[in-house]
């Protein structure tokens, strides 16, 4: 497995900081999937506002079909979801 060099949460500074607590405050913990871009934090927030605006903004699809989509799409390419 490759190993990409992650900024600790307690070292974050700035908009990591800020993407830090942003994901602490969703789900109280950072997941590896926003920790693994913490070297990039602009890459980072533009990320996670493509995820916003697909899994909560308007939509033909509901919530639950979006997540299911995911949970697909996870499996389909043996990734932990």
């Amino acid at each position: 497995m490759p190993y990409i060099e992650q900024v600790p949460i307690r070292e974050a500074k700035g908009l990591l900081k800020k993407l830090f607590d942003e994901a602490l405050q969703r789900s109280g913990r950072v997941w590896h999937i926003v920790q693994i871009m913490s070297q990039n934090p602009r890459a980072m927030d533009a990320s996670m506002g493509l995820y916003g605006a697909i899994m909560f903004g308007s939509s033909p699809l509901t919530r639950w079909q979006r997540e299911m989509l995911a949970v697909v799409t996870s499996k389909a390419n043996d990734c932990f979801y």
